[in-house]
């Protein structure tokens, strides 16, 4: 295992330390014991048991000398963050504990399952993820602060790579750059009304008690990332929601009063105050999406087939006609070009790029551009866009990169951040070795025979 695998199954492990620690209090649990001391940390048997049930198959080696030396790990960076004062935000904590929670409730099948799985209430086991969170974010932060001088030059790269063999460069996918026109077809007004009227009528049966606000949105709701949940949506920021939905859920202030209707790029809502968390807000929400007419359907893959065809014609360029004839506003304003949003590890951060794998593509372009050549536009076809609307749309497939090995000349930034990725490694190595030395470190003697990626914890 790689240093960058052994920091994510250390931040796993954290996690699986809670799970271990929620039984450790269970009446039929065996008594605990400290194996090692980091500094003033230590780290128990349970911690490496829970890890080892969880990620013991996916462990090169033997998972009693991995597990130990990787929380130990840990405890240095953590240590690390109280010296250089390194805090993280809570509420940079609790957005992602909301997404996690709510990723847990699914897979148990409810919010009673999941207590009754970890054998505490819902708050504890947030307390205890908390806490969890709060240290890998901090690990991450520390890393970053070490690796935050690491630079690579072009002439770095070449260098690294100039002796290297063919068959040892970096495999790169298949890949395709993707430009699209999308087209709303027309809602009718009186399709519309009917939506929001349905949506007073649910704060009517709200507001008399007939229901709740929660059995109504599990029942009607569209939006399925929280209907499951009665429309409980984790806490957001401002910035972070629609403008117009956003705009509604900061003017809240009583959690007893269901908002008027509020049409966003998704549909339209009913929003209910739940809690204000500092700049954060959370609410549960019942969307509502407006159904289209085949005729409407109809007119609009019409319009889009004419306009494929021009383009076939080169009566002028899709460059030209995304900015005045599409309705996608994440690529209409860049050539019409799909632009590829996913995180990089090498600089801790989301990147942008215009290439993608097929898999990483809407499932329904995806399912068009695998039949297509390189300056083909497609036929007119439906899919459903990032807000999870209907749409009509065409597509040309830009370019299309064949599987190969990387090179300098198409594959430059893949080879960069091969390097930069190493250097932060060789770095993050050079600074646990010497952290050892002016750390304290006690093993007990029956988990101290073991081949240690870095031997200086026994001195």
């Amino acid at each position: 295992m790689n240093l960058f695998k052994h920091l994510a199954c250390a931040f796993a492990f954290s996690f699986g330390g809670m799970q271990m620690h929620l039984f450790a209090q269970s009446p039929n649990n065996v008594i605990d014991e400290v194996i090692w001391v980091v500094g003033d940390e230590a780290i128990l048997r349970s911690d490496v048991e829970s890890a080892r049930m969880e990620f013991g198959a996916n462990i090169s080696g033997n998972p009693y000398c991995v597990i130990p030396e990787q929380l130990a790990i840990q405890k240095l960076f953590l240590h690390q963050a109280q010296l250089d004062s390194i805090e993280v935000e809570s509420s940079e904590i609790t957005a992602n504990m909301d997404a996690r929670i709510n990723e847990l409730v699914m897979r148990a099948g409810s919010k009673e399952k999941l207590e009754e799985y970890y054998h505490r209430t819902m708050t504890e086991i947030r307390e205890m993820m908390f806490e969890s969170l709060k240290e890998q974010f901090t690990v991450q932060r520390v890393r970053e602060s070490l690796t935050a001088d690491v630079k690579v030059t072009p002439a770095e790269v070449r260098r690294y790579f100039k002796d290297v063999p063919q068959d040892s460069l970096p495999w790169i996918p298949d890949q395709v750059e993707v430009q699209i026109i999308t087209q709303q077809p027309r809602i009718p007004q009186e399709e519309i009304e009917r939506v929001k009227e349905e949506l007073r009528d649910y704060t009517e049966r709200i507001n008399s008690g007939e229901s709740s606000f929660s059995t109504l949105a599990i029942l009607y709701s569209e939006d399925p990332g929280t209907a499951r949940y009665g429309g409980e949506m984790p806490a957001y920021g401002r910035a972070e929601l629609d403008p117009a939905f956003a705009n509604v859920a900061f003017s809240l202030t009583d959690p007893t009063k269901i908002s008027k209707v509020v049409e966003s790029e998704y549909g339209f809502h009913i929003i209910q105050l739940i809690d204000k968390l500092g700049d954060k807000v959370k609410v549960r929400h019942i969307l509502r999406k407006p159904k289209l007419a085949q005729a409407d359907i109809d007119s609009t893959m019409a319009r889009l087939d004419s306009i494929a065809e021009d383009l076939r014609k080169e009566k002028y360029t899709i460059e030209e006609a995304a900015p005045y004839l599409s309705d996608d506003k994440d690529s209409r304003n860049n050539r019409g070009i799909m632009t590829n949003v996913k995180y990089d590890p090498s600089v801790g951060d989301q990147i942008r790029t215009s290439r993608f794998q097929l898999q990483e593509l809407p499932a329904e372009v995806a399912k068009v551009v695998a039949g297509m050549n390189t300056g083909e536009v497609s036929a007119p076809f439906m899919m459903v866009n990032s807000k999870g609307k209907e749409v009509c749309a065409i597509v040309k497939l830009k370019t299309h990169l064949k599987a190969h090995r990387a090179s300098m000349s198409e594959d430059f930034q893949v080879l960069k951040d091969v390097v930069m990725q190493k250097l932060q490694e060789q770095k993050i190595n050079e600074w646990i070795k010497e952290k050892q030395k002016s750390t304290y470190v006690r093993i007990n003697e029956e988990w101290s025979n073991c081949e240690f990626e870095y031997p200086g914890w026994i001195k």
